[in-house]
């Protein structure tokens, strides 16, 4: 089953909106066969592995970090070709919470008199498809919201400069990280103080995720950089008058009880549309309303060795936050040096007397 991780890995970048799946096909102590989900529309991993595997799957044990799929779609059902191929048990990490699936597939394999075995490495396979699992199951993409700053928690300089506090090579591993999203999400007020392109710029790679910019009141101009990278764009409005910029799409998720874009409307729309993970690089009034929300699943924070002072811009400003027993608690998932700056990745946790 690591061996399957490992494999389903490949599909890190390229899999969305469908799963990251790996599959390994063992015949007496050896491996008969390896698949990975590589995109949508293409072969499944059990597909791939018993095509490598051929006549040595029959017997065998089909070990899959997802439950094999039993409907059909852009391609036939996993188990139908498991089945064929008499393959003698499938293990399995996950079950599959598709509504098209949600254990059909494993009681269509016993009542085929093939053993199947679920919960192997969940921890790991969960881990893999955390937006997969949100969107299915919460309605929701999974959020990682990206912080970049000085060891005071400053984001950008008094004269408002924030290119560059961290380094390239964290800058590098920021694009690895929006890479494997299906959407960017900005907000406006980055876009007309920094004009990014919020394109992914790594050697050798082609994938260029949808681009999502906050914007309540409808002021991204025509001549925003992120319209001239052949990324799809999105432009999430309260209320507006006129078109939308040309290559811009308008949406209206309404409007929260303050006035302000629906943020977990926002994050509906985008479930609705198959986007699995949103990566948010935004300022500190997005970052936070979003923090404020709990609509964060997880944090990258980038630390640079740097002092900025006081009068730097923070990063993020948390609407209700007055008092110290209100602030926000954090769980250290991962602590990693990128160069010279510290990544910590981190998830929200609950403390008795805080938000």
């Amino acid at each position: 089953m690591a061996e399957a991780l490992r494999l389903a890995r490949k599909g890190l970048w390229t899999a969305e909106p469908n799963p990251r799946v790996g599959c390994v096909i063992a015949q007496q102590g050896c491996i008969a066969g390896r698949g990975w989900h590589a995109r949508t529309g293409g072969p499944h991993a059990e597909a791939r592995a018993l095509a490598e595997a051929a006549d040595a799957a029959r017997g065998a044990t089909v070990y899959v970090t997802l439950e094999p799929c039993s409907h059909h779609g852009r391609t036939p059902p996993c188990v139908e070709a498991l089945i064929d191929a008499g393959v003698a048990r499938v293990i399995c990490a996950l079950r599959d919470p598709h509504p098209s699936v949600a254990g059909a597939g494993m009681r269509w394999l016993r009542r085929a008199g093939i053993e199947v075995r679920c919960g192997l490495m969940a921890d790991q396979a969960q881990d893999l498809n955390r937006g997969f699992l949100s969107r299915i199951e919460r309605g929701r993409p999974w959020i990682r919201a990206k912080l970049a700053g000085s060891l005071d928690g400053r984001s950008a300089g008094p004269d408002g400069e924030s290119k560059w506090i961290t380094g390239a090579a964290a800058r590098r591993d920021g694009h690895r990280w929006r890479a494997r999203a299906g959407a960017v999400l900005t907000g406006i007020e980055t876009v007309l103080a920094d004009d990014p392109r919020l394109d992914v710029r790594l050697d050798g790679f082609a994938k260029t995720p949808l681009v999502v910019v906050a914007d309540s009141r409808a002021r991204l101009p025509a001549t925003a950089r992120l319209l001239t990278t052949g990324a799809r764009v999105i432009q999430a409005v309260v209320s507006a008058e006129g078109a939308a910029p040309p290559g811009c799409e308008r949406v209206r998720p309404g409007a929260d009880t303050n006035g302000r874009l629906d943020l977990a409307e926002l994050l509906s729309v985008l479930a609705r549309r198959e986007i699995n993970e949103v990566h948010v690089e935004a300022g500190p009034a997005l970052t936070g309303a979003l923090l404020s929300a709990e609509l964060v699943d997880e944090l990258l924070v980038y630390q640079a060795p740097c002092i900025i002072g006081a009068e730097g811009g923070p990063l993020a400003r948390l609407p209700g936050v007055e008092k110290l027993d209100q602030r926000l608690h954090f769980k250290l998932l991962e602590r990693r040096m990128v160069g010279q700056d510290l990544r910590l990745r981190l998830a929200p946790r609950s403390e008795t007397g805080s938000r």
